[in-house]
């Protein structure tokens, strides 16, 4: 793997002073801020201090006046609602959300989730016979449908209104015909955040219909808002600060169940536990079967049901696990046997018999290894499937839009997307694509590099540094983890290997030690030894395993300074 390269923020002691003074808070806090673009007292009040009052009114959204009427009618007419999600995460959680509005509202509602497998993402047209033959009258979608323009047409033809609640990006020139559309992405939308995921925006529809936001459902809203790595700034941020409390004490049977078997009871969920602990777990569902097993769990009142969907859960994420590491390693093994196509700026790689159910955490895996978009594709009969992962500064649905003659379908956002292509325009696909992006990367240079917060002495590092920097929290997208430099630091200890390739060592100024862990940086660095000069980036934390609480630094990169 390349070494990153370190791309220092540019210090602004003038903005810490003034932020320092003015919001009474310390230099490096005052920096850090800066380098997230917030530059006055009450951006930083707003910014370390979110509150549910800081929502925008749900009715500045373009549609939602509309929405809302027809959900009211579809009440005092007595008629069914079908809620239609996708089957990811927030998708998940956000049709969770809507049903359980629909309960509290007083609407016979309907859930569906297509199989990801045998109806692919989105809104499709075998819903609509049996949606009529439910005696369904008004769908609701969430977290797709904004590209469902025939599909929309052909539910109205059948006599079935729908109502669009969605947060991709439109086709351009065809809005879907529905009784309302609710999206900040669609033209003409004047509303001042355009980043809330499909639940954020479910949560919106519950609190324009109820007159109230649904404190109740925080939980779901961040589990979704989080785990679709949306920016966690702005309203996205507020919903993540006050959802991840609700989740650790959730009343809800089905999050108690998987936080149970998930091992990580008792304790405070963050960001980490729901990106890397349960949002796989739901998500592993809609990858290896049905995202019905995950819905149902959301919705479940009954704590024996809800631990054996849990168990289900846990058993179709080992599966997902053992795919993902297999598909990994072949396309590996495919870059390294022909260079050339990593090398590319677009990384194109497909092969017959992949899992479908895989391809988008595998493409996010090879975007994070190369530092460039990644592109896999599982072909079967001659058409193939693929999920796409970008990089900073290259916008996928754009690049896909500009293929879109040579491919079946596609959709998504700036970072992630999906598409469809025959085996016989893979060449003409992986040629346009790829001449795209040098156009659009040209001037960039593709080598993986870390957005360093601020250098720092070793005696700079400190607990009360940990909780300066924990005010920041919740992390996410838009926000990570501050990032710290510390140069020509002495290894003090012997290196040892920890686990599967796990590098653990300490480190000295000559003055204090610390702790430094690295996860997965053992097999590069194997000739590391005690005495030898090193540079480190690296996040803050704090190790309290059968010990003292003491500062730990977690790398995530080790440069060998020349002398």
């Amino acid at each position: 793997m390349p070494r990153k390269k370190w791309k220092l923020k540019t210090p602004r002691p003038d903005l810490q002073t003034e932020l320092r003074s003015s919001a009474g808070i310390s230099p490096v806090l005052a920096q850090l801020l800066v380098n997230r673009g917030i530059q006055d007292p009450a951006g930083v009040d707003r910014f370390l201090n979110p509150k549910l009052e800081h929502l925008h009114d749900p009715f500045l959204l373009k549609g939602m006046d509309r929405a809302v009427a027809r959900l009211r009618r579809a009440r005092e007419r007595g008629e069914t609602v079908m809620v239609y999600g996708d089957y990811d995460v927030d998708g998940v959680t956000g049709t969770a959300v809507l049903s359980r509005l629909m309960q509290s509202f007083g609407v016979r509602a309907l859930t569906y989730i297509p199989h990801r497998m045998e109806e692919g993402y989105g809104l499709n047209y075998d819903i609509v016979p049996e949606a009529k033959a439910a005696g369904v009258s008004l769908l609701v979608t969430v977290d797709c449908g904004i590209t469902s323009a025939g599909e929309v047409e052909e539910l109205s033809r059948q006599g079935i209104e729908t109502i669009v609640i969605d947060h991709h990006e439109p086709d351009p020139g065809r809005i879907p015909d529905a009784v309302a559309v609710i999206d900040p992405r669609q033209p003409g939308d004047t509303y001042s955040f355009r980043d809330l995921a499909g639940v954020g925006l479910a949560a919106k529809f519950a609190q324009a219909v109820l007159g109230r936001f649904p404190e109740e459902d925080l939980d779901l809203v961040a589990l979704g808002t989080i785990a679709d790595v949306v920016p966690l700034l702005g309203e996205n941020r507020i919903l993540a600060k006050h959802g991840l409390p609700r989740i650790t004490k959730s009343a809800k049977e089905g999050l108690r169940a998987l936080i149970e078997l998930s091992r990580i009871a008792g304790k405070e969920i963050t960001t980490h536990s729901v990106g890397f602990v349960l949002g796989p777990r739901l998500n592993a569902a809609g990858r290896m079967g049905t995202a019905n097993t995950s819905l149902d769990l959301l919705l479940s009142d009954d704590a024996a049901g809800a631990a054996v969907l849990a168990r289900a859960l846990e058993a179709h994420n080992r599966e997902r696990q053992r795919l993902q590491s297999a598909l990994v390693d072949e396309a590996l093994e495919m870059l390294a046997a022909d260079p050339r196509l990593a090398e590319e700026p677009v990384i194109v790689v497909h092969k017959e018999g992949w899992h479908k159910g895989v391809l988008g955490i595998a493409a996010a895996r090879l975007a994070d290894r190369f530092g460039r978009p990644a592109i896999i594709i599982a072909m079967e009969d001659g058409v193939g499937v693929g999920s796409a992962r970008s990089v900073e500064g290259f916008h996928l649905n754009e690049a896909l839009a500009h293929c879109a003659g040579v491919l079946e379908g596609f959709g998504g956002h700036r970072r992630a997307a999906g598409l469809r292509v025959k085996d016989e325009h893979m060449p003409e696909f992986r040629s346009r694509i790829n001449s795209f992006a040098r156009e659009i990367l040209a001037a960039r240079d593709l080598t993986p590099s870390l957005d360093v917060d601020a250098e720092l002495s070793l005696a700079a590092v400190s607990t009360d540094l940990v909780e300066t920097v924990g005010r920041l929290e919740p992390h996410g997208e838009g926000n990570p983890s501050p990032l710290f430099a510390t140069r020509r630091l002495l290894v003090k200890s012997r290196p040892q290997t920890m686990g599967k390739d796990t590098l653990k060592f300490w480190v000295t100024d000559g003055r204090m030690s610390v702790s430094a862990v690295g996860f997965g940086m053992a097999a590069e660095n194997a000739g590391l030894q005690m005495g030898q000069a090193v540079d480190l980036v690296y996040t803050l934390g704090i190790d309290d395993w059968n010990k003292p609480a003491q500062v730990q630094l977690t790398i995530k990169d080790l440069r060998y300074p020349s002398k």
